[in-house]
């Protein structure tokens, strides 16, 4: 059915792909799929590493670019569109090549989770009870994150145990799943513990902590000179501003935390990195439970390694 590469940020992931579908042009070639929750949203382009318009316009990349920023977007959504997506590319006797880090993205795809409803009035009261805790980043701010934390750990230790502390979007959802529907949030997922046979094959590219760390400052430090500020500074400014899951983004919640409330563009930064390496060990820990993906040997090219199974999984054959 489609191919799936997956891997920590900075892996290579999003390169190693451009060029798979660069090697499979035109009709019945690759199509890309983005599995990046953030990838979705219009204007936040560098922080996302999206895919750039002139690429776009000679490679299909599809799951890019759905909504506007100050919009909220959900798995269930993603999973909708990605189902569409992927029929799409079947019916133009294409090969879909799905890339991205959000695991529990490619998760709905490949596992095709059910998730648990809205309680939009019981979200509005926690997110109101942060708001008036204080702008994120500050003491009260961070204070009402760990009370919430806590109201999690007596409700539901096992969803706790999964949740960062400071990560506020994942606390409010699993808190406004427990509360309003009287079941703990992690007694939806149990098929997270499970990895089913998929029609998807799954491909991952690893990298090592030293390295992944290089890499992550280095790329940080060239969004900064490719404009990534004023990008941040253009999304603060919208109408609309950001939702709260857009503002959750890596890069661009430190950043606004320098645009909005006057943190020091330096400890914006190293903040931005810090967790983005903390992510990144997290997106390892996560694929390495999954035991259907098959890991690419670093000595091995992983183009040459990508196309020989979209070229089996496909039924065709190298050009």
């Amino acid at each position: 059915m489609a191919v799936a590469l997956v891997g920590p940020t900075a892996s290579g992931k999003s390169a190693t792909a451009l060029q798979v579908a660069r090697a499979r042009p035109g009709p019945g070639g690759v199509e890309l799929v983005s599995v990046d929750s953030m990838a979705v949203y219009r204007g936040m382009d560098l922080g996302t590493a999206k895919p750039s318009v002139g690429v776009r316009a000679e490679v299909p990349v599809h799951l890019v670019d759905l909504v506007d920023p100050d919009e909220e977007y959900t798995v269930t959504r993603f999973q909708l569109a990605a189902g569409a997506a992927l029929e799409g590319v079947a019916a133009r006797g294409g090969r879909a090549l799905l890339v991205g880090g959000t695991g529990l993205y490619l998760r709905s795809v490949t596992d095709h989770l059910a998730f648990p409803g809205r309680f939009p009035t019981v979200a509005t009261a926690l997110a109101a009870d942060l708001d008036a805790a204080g702008p994120e980043g500050s003491v009260g701010r961070s204070a009402a994150c760990a009370t919430l934390h806590a109201r999690l750990v007596a409700l539901d230790p096992v969803a706790a145990a999964r949740i960062e502390p400071g990560n506020e979007r994942r606390l409010v959802r699993a808190l406004e799943v427990t509360l309003g529907s009287g079941r703990r949030f992690s007694s939806f997922g149990p098929g997270l513990e499970r990895y089913p046979p998929s029609r998807i094959t799954l491909l991952g590219l690893g990298l090592d902590s030293e390295e992944s760390d290089r890499r992550i400052e280095e790329r940080f430090t060239r969004l900064m000179d490719e404009g990534f500020l004023d990008e941040v500074r253009g999304l603060a400014a919208r109408p609309g501003g950001l939702s709260r899951t857009a503002r959750q983004a890596l890069g661009y919640r430190e950043l606004l935390t320098h645009v909005e409330d006057g943190v020091p563009l330096e400890d914006a930064v190293a903040e931005a990195i810090r967790r983005t390496r903390a992510f990144a060990r997290r997106q390892r820990a996560w694929f390495r439970r999954d035991p259907r993906i098959e890991w690419i040997d670093p000595d091995d090219d992983p183009v040459t390694v990508v196309l020989g199974h979209v070229d089996r999984d496909t039924g065709g054959s190298p050009r």
